[in-house]
């Protein structure tokens, strides 16, 4: 098994390069790893490798809101969208992808390839 995402800037039409993510094993509330998404909205190496991806439920907390105000949109105070939290799980062997598509004012997600 291995964990990975991808997170599109939809408002812009682009990566969302440079967002901070942070990864929570929520069996145990550990969080795993604190990740930043590279020039093409992924992270390098993925979040977590076949030896550390167990099967439990995990979240993934987005920072939307620090993302849009560096690329210098205006939002409101408190913007609508702060941290985007996503909870999932792993259930058995495979590869696990879960992409986020976001603006500052909507998201979707999905069990991505």
């Amino acid at each position: 098994m291995s964990l990975s995402t991808h997170v599109l800037d939809t408002a812009h039409g682009c990566p969302a390069a440079g967002m901070a993510i942070s990864l929570y094993r929520l069996s145990d509330g550990v969080k795993l790893r604190d990740v930043v998404t590279n020039h093409d909205g992924r992270v390098d190496g993925g979040l977590l490798g076949a030896e550390d991806c167990l099967p439990g439920q995990y979240e993934l907390r987005f920072q939307v809101a620090a993302y849009f105000r560096a690329r210098g949109v205006t939002l409101s105070e408190p913007a609508f969208l702060d941290e985007v939290p996503l909870r999932f799980g792993i259930s058995g062997a495979g590869h696990y992808h879960v992409p986020l598509l976001v603006s500052p004012y909507s998201y979707s997600t999905y069990r991505g390839s």
